[in-house]
């Protein structure tokens, strides 16, 4: 079967940039170590993956119309324009789409999965879904409904955290369900939460349901990558940071 990955590129430089050392930095002084570490965990994650089709996507600087249905929506994101440099992610963005330019991925500036944690590249099957949560791929928008999500500053219902909020769709299947037959659920505390909760719950699922009628920015054959065995030094140096 043919892999199409899709690399999450903000979230990704974030990580790097934030967990590697500061004091990685150039022949010149300049400080690489988001772009060191973003192309390290990319090439890395490609030889796991082994994908015919790669993109790279990053947030846009525009308005996001899920604020409109609540005004915290990631309200708690740092304002990084107004960061100094050397703290601030976005001063390597540059750097990163040139690595991404002399690998061959594309990436337009719009907006996985799969994440990269540390030495640990998860790649989120629909096996790895089940284990870690108890729950199906398909009933990940109405869990994180339940349970909210604090890098967006979404708040869940209280008293439901990730156990019972995959026990309720073991039982209900959808959040839809949970909701039309709140009055059935056994435990008084969860019951009261949920109907109390139900319109913020309404809410959230619709900030947190990703649309399906977004086109792709690149036509599927733009796309097919074939690994070429390059290295990170490779790349640092093909763009002049090494």
């Amino acid at each position: 079967m043919k892999r199409f990955l899709i690399i999450d590129g903000s979230n990704l430089l974030f990580q790097m940039f934030f967990g590697m050392p500061a004091r990685i930095v150039n022949k010149q002084g300049k400080s690489i170590q988001g772009t060191l570490g973003f192309v390290g965990a990319l090439l890395k994650i490609i030889r796991k993956v082994e994908p015919a089709y790669v993109v790279a996507l990053f947030d846009g600087q525009h308005e996001n119309n899920r604020s409109d249905l609540d005004a915290k929506y990631k309200a708690n994101r740092v304002d990084y324009s107004e960061v100094p440099e050397e703290e601030n992610p976005f001063s390597q963005l540059n750097d990163v789409y040139a690595a991404l330019d002399f690998i061959g991925i594309k990436h337009p500036d719009k907006v996985s999965v799969l994440r990269y944690r540390g030495k640990n590249t998860v790649v989120c099957t629909p096996e790895y879904i089940i284990e870690k949560f108890g729950i199906t791929p398909e009933q990940y928008a109405d869990f994180k409904s339940l349970t909210g999500d604090t890098s967006d500053n979404i708040k869940g219902a209280d008293k439901i955290g990730p156990k019972t909020a995959a026990s309720l769709l073991n039982v209900f299947c959808t959040l839809e369900n949970i909701l039309a037959n709140a009055e059935n659920i056994k435990r008084p505390s969860i019951k009261e939460s949920i109907i109390r909760n139900t319109q913020k719950l309404k809410t959230n699922y619709k900030m947190i349901k990703l649309g399906n009628a977004v086109p792709l920015p690149f036509a599927p054959e733009e796309l097919a990558y074939n690994y070429t065995g390059i290295t990170t030094n490779e790349v640092l140096q093909g763009i002049g940071l090494k």
